[in-house]
């Protein structure tokens, strides 16, 4: 399965057009947002993805009444963190800010953050924890999303 991995996308509408163009040029399954949406266009914005979308909250998701009602409209599902899921029967678990991972990381083969603004990709044991990075478009030239293949744990940078 590929799973396309997006993060802190702060209602940057023009970014979030060209990651629903990226993600389903990419033909993903499923698409994860780690948090920071921050307003409900965005999440009207994501609304042509081909690929259902899960993901959590994060710190600046503070128009929740707006947010859901979006997120229920379009049919996706967001959650407060930690998220975990099995998909592929691989474990993964969901957060913003990798600080909520404390406590989490031992059975997971996959860990997902945002928060950071900043790639992370590593491989332990098995395990792979990853950040596409800055999509936002705060750290101009940085703009990254990620794809990551559930059968091998490998992952794709996708820069716009």
């Amino acid at each position: 399965m590929r799973i396309g991995v997006v993060s802190d996308t702060h209602n940057n509408l023009k970014n979030v057009r060209r990651i629903v163009e990226l993600f389903n040029a990419a033909e993903v399954d499923r698409v994860i947002h780690t948090g920071d949406i921050t307003q409900a266009k965005t999440i009207e914005a994501m609304g042509p993805l081909h690929a259902p979308m899960i993901g959590v909250f994060g710190n600046n998701d503070q128009e929740r009444p707006s947010l859901a009602a979006a997120i229920e409209r379009f049919g996706f599902e967001f959650y407060e963190p930690p998220l975990q899921l099995c998909w592929d029967d691989r474990n993964i678990i969901v957060v913003h800010d990798p600080l909520e991972f404390e406590g989490h990381l031992n059975t997971q083969a996959i860990a997902l953050h945002g928060h950071t603004h900043r790639y992370r990709c590593e491989h332990t044991d098995g395990q792979l924890i990853f950040n596409p990075g800055e999509c936002a478009g705060m750290m101009k030239g940085a703009n990254a999303i990620g794809v990551v293949n559930t059968t091998d744990l490998s992952t794709e940078l996708l820069r716009f």
